[in-house]
């Protein structure tokens, strides 16, 4: 699937646009969450999903640059039907803060696309002294997915439509840590990598796809959950490796997608009709894909499932 020209079963290929796959979908009526909506492949995400008619509501770290996000893509697009939130994933209280608001709304929650993320830090805590990467890409949306669970339940109940939740995974998951995901070591700085923590934490968003994915079955729920890796792209996540931002820009129009085309598989998967019903699954290039072993591995779903409870549970 990565040569560009190859189109899969679903008629898309890695040179798709987010445009192009939802291209004749009317979004009306739908309301999305998008995190990490104030650039990159988050911004186009909302652009296009308000294009198609879709109320978006960004949850965003800075709010002023969310809002000037909204002002932009209004512009372009006067009947975008846009809101700012402000959330910080590698803050629970935050992730808190931020669900109890929206619940408390009344606003309906169709599409939850856990999108943010960071990549390749340096070690560091965040403020719940839990390793940064997995604490923002993975643990946040976790925390943030099962907060929001019972109102994406009643929107499905009352409005008879699917819900879809949509994880931001990468390729990088094939280079977390050999034993997948640290238990144990979360927080060890000592044996710590930079671009096998990111892979755990790209790991663990397949996983919690997985296991929501079960759960929901169990449960006779209409909402799908998968995973998706968005392709190469050259974003604002490669900031704390400057060599890689060079040889990024030198050869990105060659090898790399750009933000357009990145952001085409997250809204293939949010929105197109035919993912309708599909659950578990992963995506690259808006067409089914196979991660590795470990990311199908249903007792390390499991696992991660119970140990994401715990740290979420005592804070």
């Amino acid at each position: 699937m990565w040569i560009f020209g190859w189109k899969g079963q679903s008629g898309f290929s890695a040179r798709s646009t987010a445009e192009e796959v939802t291209q004749g979908i009317d979004g009306t009526g739908l309301t999305a969450i998008v995190t990490g909506a104030s650039s990159g492949l988050g911004l186009e995400t909302t652009r296009v999903l308000a294009l198609r008619g879709v109320h978006v509501i960004m949850a965003v770290r800075n709010t002023e640059a969310g809002r000037d996000v909204r002002t932009a893509i209004r512009k372009e697009i006067p009947t975008a039907n846009i809101d700012v939130m402000e959330l910080d994933l590698s803050s629970m209280a935050s992730v808190r803060k931020f669900a109890s608001e929206y619940n408390s709304s009344g606003l309906p929650l169709n599409i939850l696309i856990n999108n943010a993320g960071v990549m390749a830090t340096p070690f560091m805590l965040s403020q719940d002294n839990i390793e940064m990467q997995f604490a923002t890409n993975h643990l946040g949306h976790f925390l943030l997915t099962n907060l929001l669970l019972e109102t994406m339940k009643k929107t499905t109940r009352e409005s008879k439509k699917e819900g879809r939740i949509v994880n931001l995974s990468s390729e990088a998951h094939r280079f977390a840590y050999s034993e997948g995901i640290r238990f144990d070591k979360i927080n060890d700085e000592s044996g710590y990598n930079s671009i096998y923590a990111y892979g755990q934490s790209k790991l663990a968003n397949i996983l919690h796809a997985n296991e929501l994915t079960k759960r929901l079955k169990e449960e006779g729920v209409a909402i799908t959950a998968n995973s998706l890796h968005p392709g190469s792209i050259a974003t604002n996540l490669l900031r704390y490796h400057s060599y890689i931002n060079v040889i990024a820009s030198t050869l990105g129009r060659l090898m790399l997608k750009n933000v357009q085309q990145g952001a085409a598989t997250e809204c293939y998967v949010a929105l197109h009709p035919q993912v309708k019903g599909v659950s578990g699954e992963y995506f690259m290039d808006s067409n089914k894909a196979n991660p590795t072993s470990q990311a199908k591995d249903p007792e390390l779903a499991k696992k991660l499932w119970d140990f994401s409870l715990s740290l979420t549970d005592s804070k």
